[in-house]
C-alpha cells in the first residue's frame, strides 16, 4: 500500500515538475559555422552564396542588395505567451556585380524597439453595440424593386 502511494505521488511530481518545463521552438535559418565560415568575401557570388546557406529567409528592398538569414529561439511555458531567448541574423551584402561584400552577424542584442503610432482615424457614422446592429432593422419595411406596385405616386400623378 505503501509502495503504491509513494510510486503514485512520485508519478504526480513528475507530471508537474514536466508540465513546467519551457517548450522550446527554433525556427527559420539555423546556421552552420562551417557553411558560413566558407563564404569568402570578394569570391563568392550569389549563386555559389545560395548553393552554400540556401535561400535567404529575407532580401533587402532598398539600398545595396544585401540577403538576410534570420533565425530565432523562442521558450514559451504552458499558455503564456512566448518569449524569444536568442536571435540571429547573418547579413550577406553584395555589390553591383554579384559578389560578396560584406557578411555581418546580429542578435538580439542589436535589436532596437519601435513605437508604433496608435493613433486612430476617426470614422463618420454611428457606433453601434451587436445587439443594436442585429435588432436594428426589425419593423422596418424592406426597399422595394423599381417598377413594382408597392412604390408611392408622385404628386399629379399615377403611379404607373
Amino acid at each position: 500500500m505503501k509502495s503504491r502511494l509513494l510510486v503514485s505521488a512520485t508519478a504526480l511530481v513528475l507530471a508537474g515538475v514536466a508540465a513546467c518545463a519551457p517548450i522550446r521552438d527554433v525556427r527559420g535559418y539555423v546556421p552552420d559555422d562551417e557553411k558560413v565560415a566558407s563564404v569568402r568575401v570578394g569570391a563568392d557570388t550569389r549563386d555559389s552564396v545560395q548553393e552554400k546557406l540556401g535561400t535567404p529567409s529575407s532580401t533587402a528592398t532598398f539600398g545595396d542588395p544585401t540577403w538576410y538569414y534570420i533565425s530565432t529561439e523562442q521558450e514559451r511555458y504552458a499558455f503564456f505567451k512566448p518569449e524569444v531567448t536568442k536571435r540571429q541574423i547573418l547579413a550577406v551584402q553584395f555589390t553591383e556585380d554579384g559578389k560578396v561584400a560584406d557578411m555581418r552577424t546580429y542578435g538580439i542584442e542589436d535589436g532596437q524597439v519601435i513605437s508604433l503610432a496608435d493613433r486612430e482615424t476617426p470614422s463618420r457614422g454611428k457606433e453601434m453595440s451587436f445587439l443594436q446592429q442585429m435588432f436594428g432593422n426589425m419593423g422596418a419595411m424592406p426597399p422595394s424593386a423599381p417598377g413594382s406596385r408597392d412604390q408611392p405616386t408622385r404628386p399629379g400623378g399615377s403611379g404607373e
